[in-house]
């Protein structure tokens, strides 16, 4: 829940530091450079934003998980995920052995 809460506080923070969220923000008045520099920072934080959006969704799923008791399980061969590797990512979804034949 904590991880939750921190990550829904970065997008929120991401969001507010966006140039495009700037109501005030005239794109036919600005000079080419601060347009290019503005267009560069929208789509560095919308990149953030979208990574943020994938763990956020991860994190969901796991207190799902947790709610229906199958929390910690790989979800390719069943078997129980070693508490180190959730420590590290609470999150996973598989155990150290399935994740490398996935990412083979």
């Amino acid at each position: 829940m904590e991880q939750r809460k921190r990550v829904e506080d970065e997008i929120a923070s991401l969001k507010e530091a966006d140039p495009f969220a700037d109501p005030e923000r005239v794109v036919d008045n600005a000079a080419s450079d601060t347009e290019v520099r503005e267009e560069v920072g929208h789509d560095n934080i919308e990149a953030q934003i979208n990574q943020l959006s994938s763990t956020l969704d991860q994190i969901n799923k796991a207190l799902e998980k947790i709610e229906k008791g199958v929390y910690g399980v790989c979800e390719v061969c069943g078997k129980q995920i070693k508490r180190e590797r959730l420590e590290i990512l609470p999150y996973a979804r598989f155990c150290i052995e399935c994740q490398r034949k996935i990412s083979s």
